[in-house]
């Protein structure tokens, strides 16, 4: 049995796809069919269902991801028995939303590339729906998002934070100077807001619904450090993770506002599909996290 075609027949599983699996792995697609199909000779069984251009693994195929996960992962021992002493080389692909990227994970790539210099880091950001559909494709190893408290049968969690949500403000800005503000207040004032179809905008949203006002942001962007600098020019109000502006508000540039709703809070997130051979830079950049 080839390791070789059990790592095709993992990312086959990964992707639903034969055409996909091979373009990934640098081979043509009748090459994976044939390691598919010897695989299947030696396992004496069905790994996957073929019905027109779809496939789904088999339940016998379900079962053996366990198997070859396990195979793998004891390939990926053997191979640092000789080499402990060596860091880990070639490439983590990074799938997360841009303010995690600003505020949260510089640090975290820092200690990283101290500890692994031979590994090539790449980064994509996008939506959560954009970042879901990475996992799913395998075009990213490891995700990291921002979202209410999330549990997929297919994903891993390796990592999870409570990540408290706020009304913010420039520190000069007068509703500063109250408690228990009412939101019909709050709603009143100039918005800088993040695009439609994040996490916490839709619940913003659903609260100006709950207290029948409507929001009519003067800026929208993805960008929450554009947002952060014209709040720090007293532009008007926002609604943003508190690890966007957490310094500002220690140097007490900023504030957060005392309103009358309860507490909003998200959890950043980080996952892998759990048909995913974990390589030795996934499990440091998890342990780093963890810290």
């Amino acid at each position: 049995m080839e390791i070789r075609n059990i790592t095709t027949f993992m990312r086959v599983a990964e992707l639903n796809s034969f055409s996909k699996a091979a373009e990934q792995l640098g081979y043509s697609q009748s090459a994976v069919t044939v390691q598919i199909r010897q695989l299947e000779q030696e396992l004496n069984t069905r790994l996957f269902e073929r019905i027109g251009k779809h496939i789904r693994l088999t339940e016998d195929g379900s079962q053996f991801v366990v198997r070859a996960l396990d195979i793998l992962n004891a390939v990926d021992a053997a191979k640092t028995i000789s080499h402990e002493q060596e860091s880990p080389t070639g490439t983590l692909r990074i799938g997360t939303a841009e303010s995690l990227l600003i505020s949260v994970l510089p640090p975290i790539i820092m200690e990283f590339r101290k500890k692994c210099p031979h590994v090539e880091i790449s980064i994509q950001t996008g939506k959560i729906g954009e970042l879901f559909d990475m996992v799913k494709q395998n075009d990213v190893d490891l995700l990291f998002f921002l979202d209410k408290k999330t549990n997929f049968p297919e994903w891993v969690k390796a990592f999870e934070h409570l990540e408290p949500i706020v009304f913010v403000s420039s520190s000069k800005h007068p509703l500063t100077k109250y408690r228990n503000i009412p939101l019909e207040t709050i709603f009143e004032e100039p918005f800088l807001l993040t695009e439609r179809g994040i996490s916490y905008r839709y619940d913003l949203e659903q609260m100006a619904a709950a207290a029948n006002v409507e929001i009519h942001p003067f800026l929208e962007t993805g960008n929450t450090e554009v947002i952060t600098k014209m709040l720090l020019q007293n532009a008007g109000i926002s609604f943003l993770p508190e690890y966007v502006v957490r310094d500002y508000l220690k140097e007490d540039r900023l504030a957060v506002l005392d309103a009358a709703c309860p507490k909003l809070q998200m959890w950043s997130q980080l996952v892998y599909h759990r048909n995913k051979w974990v390589t030795p830079q996934m499990k440091l950049f998890i342990e780093l996290m963890e810290k």
